[in-house]
């Protein structure tokens, strides 16, 4: 039995319809679906000139879209209209793209919005034929605003992810949600589906729909990491697990520095002059810890000690840096972002893909002064060597439970691109290449109000180098935090080659202080 409609009226007030034009991601054509469309669409030479950003997307609209009344009626829509409307949606905007093939990511929003009034205006008047009342204005615009969201944004995913203190959401299943704020608190998150199958369905829409790198989502590819307009980043596994998993990542701190890291306490102003130098003396250096840790806002904030005229490329599976859009930080970025590329070919390539290795060979032409490869989890680690062996100072970042276990896990990496890759060509090139670990940790704890609370730090910064016949490197720290501490301590021993980096800025009377054990 087909669904009774709520409550729907026209909205016929023009101050609700920037209620539901909020800046949006480009939108690609929809697959087509079996839902009758609901009116016609006229022809898209007649649709109007789309309105200017300023007009529709500054922050007075989002604020005005975040107040509680707005909340309360979006948490009372009926999901199953929304996704309705958003199918008869796609399928107008779809035919409207037929037409003008060559519609420009403005306009298709601006024919999305008026696409979507119309067929309110269409439940309206089905709803004033069968006798129904209205909703009132917080309602309808909510109603609005859900469906532009479904097609253009994050659908039911939107208002978290628009929530300003949201660091991370992690979903394990379409009504199990767990909110991370930027202050470490964990707490409960509402459905973001009204089932399992839902929630699937609209990954596959969101990973299909990017006009720029498109991902697959199914059961033959049951994994999807894609970057989010926004620069968070989405990665989702299903039909391998109980329930569809999803984890989105914010990166806030997207102007991260190292002295904004010794004001939270992530680490003490000995340790943070000794990175800064390192990185100014053009050492190598990898970020290393846990999921969750914070390797990636340590490594925005070593990126901030680099020159503002150095000419940097980023090679990354996903965006996750973003240096090149810290245009007064950074001015000259060339930023690589792989492609995983569609079906198998016989020379065991697949088409349409582009690698990291591949964007790295590249960028050889492009009179780069550092080459940082972003995250390592797998056959990047040749990537990071090769960019660590021009000897320029490249960043990047791995998982691992220790400094000294990054290591092992940056040769288990190397190994994975081949039997040509040996174990111990993999640490002599790691010993050589690689000059400095910094690990990173988290811990998830449990607080006396029964809530809980993520708390980050920097637990250990490592010099490596080779040697050591029997482990093919040596490895020594410069600062560790104490048994049961998180309070970063320098410890002493530093290598004379080091100490030079005095002349960079490291404060070496200070960390000769620290570590005799006074002040820090």
């Amino acid at each position: 039995m087909t669904k009774e409609p709520p409550q729907v009226t026209v909205i016929t007030d023009p101050s609700l319809l920037p209620l539901f034009t909020r800046t949006a991601p480009t939108w690609s054509r929809p697959a087509p679906t079996t839902d009758a469309p609901l009116g016609h669409v006229p022809p898209a030479s007649s649709q109007p000139t789309p309105p200017q950003h300023a007009d529709w997307a500054d922050e007075a609209l989002t604020r005005v879209v975040a107040t509680n009344a707005h909340r309360v009626a979006q948490a009372s829509l009926d999901w199953g209209l929304v996704a309705a409307l958003r199918s008869a949606a796609s399928e107008r905007l779809m035919r409207a793209m037929e037409i003008n093939q060559h519609m420009e990511s403005a306009e298709q929003q601006s024919l999305g919005r008026r696409v979507i009034a119309e067929l309110l205006d269409e439940e309206a008047k089905q709803s004033a034929s069968a006798g129904r009342g209205a909703f009132d204005r917080h309602h309808q615009s909510a109603l609005a605003q859900a469906v532009f969201d479904a097609l253009f944004r994050l659908g039911r995913l939107q208002p978290l992810v628009d929530d300003p203190g949201v660091e991370n959401v992690t979903i394990l299943g379409f009504d199990d949600v767990w909110l991370e704020y930027e202050d470490g608190r964990l707490v409960r998150g509402p459905a973001v589906a009204d089932s399992d199958g839902e929630l699937i369905d609209f990954l596959v829409f969101l990973a299909s729909r990017s006009e720029v790198n498109a991902r697959q989502f199914s059961e033959a590819e049951p994994r999807l990491h894609m970057r989010l307009d926004g620069g968070a980043r989405l990665a989702a596994t299903a039909w391998v697990t109980p329930r569809p998993s999803v984890v989105i990542r914010r990166h806030r701190m997207r102007q991260a520095t190292l002295a904004q890291l010794v004001r939270r306490e992530s680490l003490g102003p000995v340790a943070a002059s000794f990175l800064a130098a390192a990185v100014r003396a053009r050492k190598s250096i990898v970020v290393a810890g846990p999921q969750g840790a914070g390797k990636t806002t340590m490594l925005r904030a070593l990126c901030a000690e680099i020159g503002p005229m150095e000419a940097i490329g980023t090679f990354e599976t996903e965006y996750e840096l973003h240096l090149h859009e810290l245009k007064d930080r950074h001015p000259i970025v060339h930023a690589w972002e792989a492609r995983p590329g569609g079906e198998m070919q016989p020379n065991g390539r697949r088409a349409g893909e582009f690698t990291v290795d591949d964007a790295l060979y590249d960028s050889f032409r492009f009179n780069l002064s550092r080459q940082i490869v972003g995250e390592v989890r797998g056959r990047e680690v040749l990537a990071m060597l090769e960019a660590m062996q021009t000897g320029t100072g490249s960043l990047s970042t791995t998982h691992a439970e220790s400094a000294e276990s990054a290591v092992s896990r940056l040769v288990t990496c190397a190994m994975k691109a081949g039997a040509h890759v040996t174990h111990d060509y993999a640490v002599r090139a790691i010993s050589s290449a690689l000059n400095i670990i910094v690990h990173v940790d988290v811990r998830t704890e449990l607080q006396p109000d029964g809530t809980f609370l993520k708390r980050r730090w920097t637990s250990e910064i490592a010099i490596l180098s080779p040697g050591e016949r029997e482990r093919g490197y040596a490895m020594s720290s410069l600062f560790r935090c104490p048994p049961g501490s998180t309070r970063l301590m320098a410890v002493g021993g530093m290598p004379d080659e080091y100490r030079e980096l005095s002349r960079w800025g490291f404060d070496l009377a200070g960390y000769v202080r620290e570590s005799q054990g006074g002040a820090a």
